[in-house]
């Protein structure tokens, strides 16, 4: 593993021109089995806080202003005999990172996966695989306002940047559920390619990509005809997916490949990093440059650059596994 000259930077950065002092983005990380959040500099790679009490956190999202992290929580409890399906049986977990500590706890029905903000702040959605749909939060009243079913094992969710439209791959049935933020209901059903999980949004949000796990590939969704319209084969197990600071390419892990790849979906072409054990969840890091990889099997976060695909650093993590990141500038 090399450890840059990163880790000796300063945590902010300054502008030559104007002379004003800009500060780095934070990366907030969920460490599952590690029972914690973390939040991580994005200049030096160093790990400046960490918030326990989070029970197996594995999907993530920050409010805009970065008052609150919203944690989902992959642990559930049974429910008694005779009690309602929908009765609350986990936990999301509402962080202060200016405090230090969890504030307070919202009850949900199953166990979450990720989860979602909308561009004001305003709603946090959460995942339910085992509930077929998902939760919507108030983060005005702390509370589920709404659940909405899309479809078997719901799993990743897009937000549009309007704030009008989600988009929830449901990974039982090959499909996405397009659902109306003004009204609080599914409006369309769009293909998602085999056993679609985690999705993302084109930069001109005209087609969504569909990561397809096991079968190796990603798929392109338009989203004017709801139809997959090409499939692009990566490698086996597939995890994670973003788009970089270019708008144009698609970042993609294969845990059973050990491998990054770099993919340009308007032609095809792939460039590959060797990375190991087994890459898993990954972000890219808006206006740094830099993706945040983690291993499925090891406490680390590779850094990698984007541009060159190069390993220019690795986080060593307290404990876990890292999942879905939270990156706020």
């Amino acid at each position: 593993m090399r450890i840059t000259a990163l880790r000796l930077a300063m945590s902010v950065w300054v502008c030559a021109v104007t002379g004003t002092v800009v500060a780095a983005p934070t990366v907030y990380v969920p460490l599952g089995s590690g029972n914690q959040v973390i939040a991580v500099d994005a200049a030096s790679g160093r790990i400046t806080a960490s918030y326990s009490g989070v029970d197996n956190p594995h999907g993530l999202v920050a409010t805009p202003d970065g008052e609150y992290l919203v944690a989902g929580s992959m642990l559930e409890t049974p429910l008694p005999a005779g009690s309602p399906p929908n009765a609350p049986n986990s936990k999301l977990f509402l962080v202060h990172p200016g405090h230090g500590h969890v504030m307070l706890t919202i009850p949900v029905s199953g166990w979450t996966h990720h989860q979602a903000i909308t561009p004001d702040g305003r709603y946090v959605i959460s995942t339910h695989p085992t509930r077929g749909g998902i939760s919507v939060v108030d983060m005005q009243s702390n509370r589920v306002i709404k659940t909405i079913e899309t479809g078997p094992a719901p799993n990743y969710t897009a937000i549009t940047r309007d704030g009008k439209r989600a988009y929830v791959s449901n990974s039982g049935n090959g499909s996405v559920s397009q659902i109306d933020l003004g009204a609080w209901r599914v409006t369309r059903t769009l293909d998602g390619g085999p056993a679609p999980e985690h999705v993302v949004l084109s930069a001109d949000e005209r087609t969504l990509y569909a990561l397809n796990p096991r079968a190796g590939t990603v798929s392109a969704v338009s989203m004017e005809s709801g139809k997959v319209v090409g499939a692009h084969k990566i490698g086996a197990n597939l995890h994670g997916l973003d788009l970089g600071d270019d708008g144009q390419t698609l970042f993609v892990s294969s845990v059973t490949d050990n491998k990054l790849v770099a993919l340009d979906p308007r032609n095809g072409a792939q460039r590959t990093l060797a990375l190991s054990p087994a890459p898993y969840h990954l972000n890219t890091i808006r206006g740094t440059g830099k993706v945040y990889v983690s291993s499925r099997s090891e406490p680390v976060i590779w850094v990698v650059d984007q541009k060159s695909l190069k390993l220019t650093d690795t986080i060593k993590l307290p404990a876990g596994e890292g999942h879905q990141m939270a990156v706020l500038p």
